[in-house]
């Protein structure tokens, strides 16, 4: 093997990432349960800079319907309220205090599918990432074999390798959507 040959370990690390990428945009998506990782997406504007929530205030989840924020700082509950309410997640948080309380309401049905129909979106855009990167590794092979520091057999051998990881991360990311759908889609 030389420094030139196809480096397997960098395509499944990042087909890897394109899981965790998805996954991190299924957890914003509510599911009429809650839960501290719904709030991952809130920035809150503090101290002159955009802070992730969970850097000014503790999260948690006193019943499963609602969450709440403890607020460290108290001049940046109002501010901690607002980025909640401005999120896009659909949640109309309470000031009391330093503690802001966000009861998480009922999905309709018509939500439900609309929350469905998003889940797919994001799977949609994990599954372009993992052939992205296939087709980077697929382009890869072909220059080797273009510049003959690999063999016909051996671009044949490493295609299917990639195939294969690409064929596997699919199914990660088929596997993650299902899983979503039906806890978006439970009553």
């Amino acid at each position: 093997m030389s420094d030139d040959d196809l480096d397997l370990g960098d395509i499944e690390r990042r087909m890897k990432g394109a899981i965790d990428a998805l996954k991190h945009e299924l957890v914003g998506l509510r599911s009429g349960r809650a839960t501290t990782n719904m709030l991952d997406p809130v920035m809150v504007d503090v101290y002159g800079s955009n802070m992730p929530l969970n850097q000014v205030g503790t999260i948690s989840v006193p019943e499963p319907r609602m969450l709440s924020v403890q607020v460290w700082d108290r001049g940046n509950a109002t501010a901690v309220e607002k980025a909640i309410r401005n999120a896009g997640l659909g949640l109309n948080p309470m000031l009391d205090g330093q503690l802001v309380r966000i009861p998480i309401p009922e999905l309709n049905e018509e939500r439900r599918a609309e929350l469905a129909k998003i889940a797919g979106k994001y799977a949609e855009q994990g599954r372009i990432a993992v052939r992205n990167v296939r087709r980077d590794g697929m382009d890869q092979l072909k220059r080797m074999e273009k510049d003959k520091s690999i063999s016909e057999d051996d671009h044949k051998m490493y295609a299917d390798e990639v195939q294969d990881l690409t064929n596997k991360y699919v199914a990660k990311i088929d596997d993650l959507l299902a899983a979503k759908e039906a806890e978006i889609m439970q009553v």
